[in-house]
């Protein structure tokens, strides 16, 4: 693990982990899911959208009633979160979003 991150442990326990590191590099932070030592899943995200997801993470704590936060939406350093709305158009057509295929029916092993 690179000397810049964290270790996130999950609510539902079981060792499961949620590992944060920085990558110079690479211009990356990479998120990665763990059980254990095992690693189920990653997603490197550009250095460049780290602000967006603190800004996102500063609302949830506002929204959650963070201690750091005034009914303003003011954090502790001066700043105000901005409120954030989705940036997804809803139409109401949801045709051909999902692609439905009936997976082929494999017969049963037979145990003698």
């Amino acid at each position: 693990m690179p000397s810049f991150g964290d270790l996130f442990t999950d609510l539902r326990g079981e060792d499961r982990t949620l590992r944060v590191s920085y990558h110079p590099d690479r211009g990356a932070v990479v998120l990665s899911l763990w059980n254990g030592t095992l690693c189920r899943g990653s997603f490197r995200m550009p250095a460049d959208d780290v602000d967006r997801l603190l800004a996102l993470l500063t609302a949830v704590r506002i929204a959650a009633g963070g201690d750091d936060a005034d009914d303003a939406g003011t954090v502790a350093d001066g700043s105000t979160a901005p409120v954030l709305e989705p940036s997804v158009e809803r139409t109401g057509d949801v045709s051909g979003t999902a692609r439905r295929v009936v997976l082929p029916a494999l017969p049963a092993p037979r145990v003698a």
